[in-house]
């Protein structure tokens, strides 16, 4: 590298203005849109009429626009068939009377818990899901059953604490 020469100075014959960028000019409009191929004219199809004021549209054969002849007037709609299922002739049990019980004596959040799912059982035997209704069944059961656990559990635990406590003071 020269030392004489400045990294960011300009090079030499740079001139402040901007040069022409040596390309050519755009080439002149050209009416005819696709150079090689006829203009349309009157007789083209897609070529606008000449007339002034509303046309109507071409008739086909006697048809209303937009129709093939034999084609009827009217249009017949298919009813909507929805295919639903009753309740269950033989419903699966619900446990929500256990679910209260467990959620109002025994332990809140488990019962809480199982009484969603013992809601979830009952509209599942309200539409006739039998496979949703057995799985919530299911459910709902052993949580109930884990609640009534947990609230025998801590009523022994109270019990006994209550009873060593009460001989520790006398």
């Amino acid at each position: 590298m020269d030392p004489s020469k400045s990294a960011s100075a300009p090079p030499a014959g740079w001139a402040d203005e901007k040069s022409s960028m040596a390309h050519a000019p755009p080439p002149p409009y050209n009416d005819q849109p696709y150079p090689g191929y006829p203009q349309p004219g009157p007789g083209y199809p897609g070529y606008p009429p000449q007339q002034q004021g509303y046309v109507p549209p071409p008739q086909y054969g006697g048809a209303p626009y937009g129709q093939h002849p034999g084609q009827p007037n009217a249009v017949t709609v298919q009813p909507t068939v929805f295919v639903t299922q009753g309740p269950l002739t033989n419903p699966v049990n619900d446990y929500l009377c256990y679910s209260i019980f467990t959620m109002l004596c025994c332990c809140l959040p488990v019962g809480v818990a199982a009484l969603i799912y013992s809601i979830s059982a009952r509209e599942a035997n309200h539409v006739g899901d039998q496979m949703g209704a057995e799985r919530s069944s299911r459910m709902a059961r052993t949580l109930n059953h884990v609640a009534l656990g947990i609230g025998i559990g801590f009523m022994v635990l109270t019990i006994v604490y209550v009873a060593v406590m009460s001989s520790m003071f006398n």
